[in-house]
């Protein structure tokens, strides 16, 4: 029966537990999109998780939507990206890169002043997050074929350097409303080409994408994030059990690593479908989930491991202190995404250094 600090294998990845800690952006990189020696110490503090998958990292810089956030394009990053990973691995830890390409969820002020790109014409609703004063999503370009097939191939080349800095393997960003997800789910895909219209064909991208993460990585390190919901970004699917079902019929045949749903649980939740239509690949649950429902998902065999985002902003030995049912820090929100500071960033105490204060 597993349990919080049960061992785990996904793929050829070995953890050591079952808690994952969340992607999650902060957006401490460079202006050019290096991490930063506080992002080592970050990533070095929550290294007792059973696996860290990175915070989004773009493909290109044309791929992006927010600023500082950051890159596996340059040689620059690559370098800084080493530091994370050998602290993290230096911990016994684990860390895998989550690659990622906003596509409409930018803005041309993000983008040398060009049009943010797409599946189809459909503008997102809302502002543009972070950008002051505010401003509208624009309506975004949708891309030509010849096109798609250049950001497989950048996603390719991000995995290949993602290699090069030291990761334990891959997550693709497919959730959330950004490109992959804006070509899989039928409110923001419009095509008529081989890229729109059935399933299959909304699916194709993602596909195309995983399959060169595998060429370069093996099956058994690539993982991928999904949000069946379409809950953030102005998302939506006619049918997601027909869409999600379908695309994890298709990575279960190529017996990926792991899918991680950000998918709250609830009557009209479908990732165990998506788990059932994968023939049983692992799957991380994630979102507002607390510690009895956490032990109830691994014991009954529902999900293989469990993962938190935000408790983890707050608590870089969280899963010390999900071991000793103990009391978890107060997120605090200023700082939390965007400062250059290191408060609310990596001077978050651990539990032992929470008792010394106390005492």
């Amino acid at each position: 029966m597993a349990e919080l600090n049960s061992p785990l294998v996904l793929g050829d990845l070995h953890l050591k537990n079952r808690v994952i800690m969340a992607p999650l952006t902060r957006s401490r990189a460079t202006a050019d999109r290096v991490p930063t020696d506080i992002m080592v110490e970050y990533y070095a503090q929550r290294a007792s998780a059973g696996l860290i998958i990175s915070e989004a990292t773009v493909i290109a810089e044309e791929a992006n939507g927010y600023l500082n956030t950051p890159g596996l394009f340059s040689d620059a990053q690559v370098d800084a990206w080493k530091k994370v990973t050998q602290a993290v691995h230096d911990k016994d830890g684990l860390i895998v890169a989550q690659l990622w390409h906003v596509g409409r969820v930018s803005h041309p002020d993000l983008l040398n002043g060009t049009t943010p790109v797409s599946s189809s014409a459909v503008q997102q609703k809302g502002h543009v997050s972070l950008l002051r004063p505010k401003r509208d999503y624009v309506v975004p370009r949708p891309l030509e074929i010849s096109e798609i097939k250049h950001i497989v191939e950048q996603y390719k080349q991000a995995a290949i350097r993602a290699k090069e800095a030291g990761f334990d393997g891959v997550e693709l960003h497919a959730a959330n409303g950004y490109l992959i997800d804006q070509f899989l789910q039928s409110s923001t895909n419009l095509r008529t080409d081989e890229y729109g219209g059935s399933a299959e064909n909304r699916a194709r991208l993602l596909l195309e994408v995983m399959d060169v993460l595998i060429e370069v990585w093996g099956a058994g390190r690539v993982g991928i994030h999904l949000a069946p919901r379409g809950d953030e970004h102005d998302m939506g699917d006619a049918n997601p059990k027909e869409t999600f079902g379908y695309v994890m019929q298709e990575l279960g045949k190529r017996q990926i690593a792991f899918f991680f749903t950000r998918e709250y649980l609830a009557d009209d939740s479908i990732s165990l479908y998506m788990k059932e239509r994968s023939g049983g690949v692992p799957y991380i649950a994630n979102m507002k989930i607390d510690l009895p429902t956490a032990k109830e998902l691994l014991t009954t065999g529902k999900a293989e491991a469990i993962s938190w985002g935000k408790a983890y902003i707050a608590n870089p030995d969280l899963y010390e202190r999900l071991l000793q049912d103990a009391p978890l820090n107060e997120l605090k929100l200023e700082n939390m995404i965007g400062a250059q500071v290191a408060e609310g960033y990596i001077d978050y105490p651990t539990l032992a250094e929470s008792r010394v204060i106390a005492d």
